[in-house]
């Protein structure tokens, strides 16, 4: 059976020509504008993607710090010993560990937005794959949380760091920042984020790389972005 939206989720609908690709200042406007969530809701971008993600050259990850922060508070925890435990924890690390953590994380505890680990614990942090890859939260070179830099992976989670990574259709989707934002402050996000997307084009892609983009927040309608204003 469908789902029956909201009568606020209509009325936003109507505000949005389904058919029209907007420019991206007109588009962060329209999505400030037919917001109704009674919280500060997320923005999110949409990249439609001609990339084939059976091929490991064609799958996208990586991270970027957003210019203006994504306006959530990132818990941060570190897995790491010794003098990298100490700079964790003087980065502002909120849960620095070995094997404590590791346990910790094994018996359900899940309360954290980023994890961080050294090369030398990730035989240890192997063991958590199950419960944290499905998340997309375990620790990975590609995305700067396998790191000896440990204070730079924590100041750029705390600073706003996102991660993006194509679904298997070739999707991305990443938090761009808070509907409360100035539109300018949102517009510079995700002008960074889509310059990194655009430039990670595999060499292998034939055709329009990126097909489609959309943004929206976390309850409202999405709306169609003109690839050429980003």
């Amino acid at each position: 059976m469908a789902h029956k939206r909201g009568k606020k989720y209509q009325d936003a609908v109507k505000q949005v020509e389904a058919e029209k690709n907007y420019a991206l200042d007109e588009a962060v406007d329209l999505v400030k504008k037919i917001d109704f969530a009674k919280f500060d809701a997320t923005v999110e971008i949409a990249f439609k993607l001609n990339v084939d993600t059976k091929q490991a050259d064609q799958q996208l990850r990586g991270a970027v710090v957003l210019p203006n922060g994504t306006g959530k508070d990132q818990t941060v925890v570190v897995f790491a010993k010794g003098d990298k435990a100490k700079e964790a924890k003087a980065a502002g690390a909120d849960f620095v560990g070995e094997d404590d953590l590791v346990a910790k994380i094994q018996d359900g505890w899940l309360d954290f937005d980023v994890a961080i680990a050294t090369p030398d614990m990730m035989a240890q942090v192997g063991r958590l794959g199950r419960v944290l890859g499905p998340k997309g939260l375990m620790p990975n070179p590609k995305t700067g949380t396998v790191t000896m830099d440990v204070t730079k992976a924590v100041n750029d989670s705390k600073a706003g760091k996102v991660t993006y990574r194509t679904d298997r259709d070739g999707n991305v989707a990443v938090p761009v920042g808070k509907v409360s934002f100035d539109a300018d402050k949102l517009v510079e996000n995700l002008k960074t984020i889509a310059n990194v997307v655009v430039s990670a084009r595999p060499a292998a892609v034939k055709g329009t790389y990126v097909q489609h983009v959309s943004i929206s927040s976390t309850f409202g309608p999405s709306v169609n972005v003109d690839v050429a204003s980003l």
